[in-house]
C-alpha cells in the first residue's frame, strides 16, 4: 500500500516540483464562467499562474448552453460587428469554445474541472460532459487515485478526489435533482471513511456546484430539490462527523450562486453544526444580489470577477483568500482579443438585479 501512494505523489506532482515536505502550498478554484468567461478566465489564468498555486479547481457551468454567451454573440445594444450564430451551431461550439479560450490560457497548468447545472441543459447531458472533458476528468492524479481505491474501477465519473499530501480533494456531482443518488453516496461514504481512519489525511477539502443545504445562499442551492436537501444534508452530516468525531479539518467550497461569500454555513439552519464553506461563483457570469440581510464587505462582494486561493499549512489547515480581478487587468489581458465596449459591459452590466 505504501508503494502506491508514493506512486500516486509522483503522478500528481513531479518530485522535482514539489516544496519542502514542511512548506506551505497553495491552490485556486472559482466558478461558473458562463456569459463574460472568455473575457475573465485568461485574467483568472493570469492571476492563479501568479499566486504560485499549484492547481486550479473550476466548479462548473461554462457555458449558458440555453442561450448565447455575450461573449460569443455580443448584445445587440453594443451594434458590434458579429458573425450569425445558430443556436445548434452554439450549442456545438459552446464547450470546445470553453477548452480554447477558457482553459488554454493556463497552458499546461492543471485544471480540476467539476460540472455545474448547465453542463445538463438539454440538449447537453452528463454523457456528453464526460465524453468532452475526458481527458482532465481522466488527469494522472484523478486515475492513480481511482486505482488506489479500487484496481478493478475504470469507471470515468463526474465525481471523483485525489489526495496531496495530507489533503483529500473531493469533487462531487450535483448538476441534476437526482443527485446526489445512491451511487454517488456510497462512493462519498467510502471516501471519508478511509480518510478518517487514515493517519496520512489530515484534512477534506470538498467542492461541488451547488452549495449544500442549510447556507446563506439556501434559495439557489441543493435545498431547492427534495434529493438535494435530504441527500445534500446526509453529506454534511458525514463531513461534520469527520470534523467534530474523527478531528479531521473539513473545507467546503461550492458556486451557482453568482457572488463571492465566506462563511456560509453559519446560519440556523445549521447552528452548533458550522463547517467552514464558501461561494465563489465568480469567473464570468451574470452576477446576482446577495442575499437579503447580507452586510456587503470583504466576505460577501458581488459584481466581481476573481477567484479563491487556498494556502494549506504544514497541519493540513487552509487558509483562504479572495482575489478580485481589477478592471485593469481584464482589460489588459482582453486587449486585441476582445472590443473594449464588450469588455466593459461585461464589467459594468453583467448583472441580475433580482434576489436569486
Amino acid at each position: 500500500m505504501r508503494k502506491i501512494a508514493c506512486l500516486i505523489a509522483l503522478l500528481v506532482f513531479p518530485l522535482a516540483a514539489q516544496p519542502p515536505a514542511n512548506g506551505a502550498w497553495k491552490f485556486a478554484v472559482s466558478g461558473d464562467s458562463r456569459n463574460c468567461g472568455d473575457i475573465v478566465m485568461p485574467a483568472i489564468a493570469s492571476g492563479v499562474l501568479a499566486s504560485g498555486s499549484e492547481f486550479y479547481w473550476h466548479l462548473g457551468d461554462f457555458r449558458a448552453i440555453y442561450t448565447f454567451d455575450e461573449d460569443m454573440v455580443p448584445p445587440a445594444k453594443l451594434a458590434l460587428p458579429a458573425k450569425p450564430l445558430t443556436i445548434s451551431a452554439y450549442e456545438a461550439a459552446a464547450w470546445p469554445d470553453f477548452i480554447a479560450r477558457q482553459l488554454t490560457p493556463f497552458g499546461a497548468f492543471p485544471v480540476m474541472l467539476s460540472p455545474g447545472n448547465h453542463e445538463t441543459i438539454p440538449p447537453a447531458t452528463r454523457e456528453q460532459y464526460l465524453l468532452q472533458f475526458a481527458d482532465w476528468l481522466g488527469a494522472p492524479a484523478i486515475r492513480a487515485q481511482r486505482l488506489a481505491d479500487d484496481p478493478q474501477d475504470h469507471k470515468l465519473r463526474a465525481y471523483y478526489h485525489w489526495i496531496n499530501r495530507n489533503i483529500d480533494f473531493i469533487a462531487l456531482d450535483n448538476t441534476s435533482t437526482d443527485q446526489f443518488d445512491a451511487a454517488q453516496l456510497k462512493w462519498f461514504h467510502a471516501v471519508v471513511d478511509r480518510a478518517e481512519k487514515s493517519s496520512a489525511v489530515q484534512t477534506l477539502v470538498v467542492g461541488m456546484h451547488a452549495a449544500l443545504p442549510g447556507s446563506l445562499g439556501e434559495s439557489h442551492s441543493m435545498g431547492n430539490w427534495a434529493q438535494g436537501e435530504k441527500s445534500g444534508r446526509e453529506v454534511y452530516e458525514a463531513l461534520w462527523h469527520a470534523q467534530s468525531v474523527a478531528h479531521k479539518k473539513v473545507y467546503l467550497l461550492a458556486s451557482h450562486s453568482h457572488f463571492f461569500m465566506e462563511d456560509v454555513f453559519r446560519t440556523d439552519a445549521w447552528k452548533g453544526k458550522v463547517l467552514p464553506g464558501w461561494i465563489v461563483g465568480t469567473a464570468g457570469a451574470v452576477r446576482y444580489r446577495l442575499p437579503p440581510g447580507t452586510v456587503p464587505g470583504p466576505k460577501a462582494m458581488t459584481d466581481v470577477y476573481g477567484y479563491l486561493v487556498g494556502e494549506a499549512g504544514a497541519d493540513g489547515s487552509v487558509a483562504f483568500s479572495f482575489h478580485q480581478i481589477p478592471p485593469a487587468d481584464l482589460l489588459r489581458t482582453s486587449q486585441g482579443k476582445y472590443p473594449e465596449s464588450l469588455v466593459r459591459w461585461c464589467l459594468d452590466e453583467n448583472k441580475e438585479l433580482t434576489v436569486r
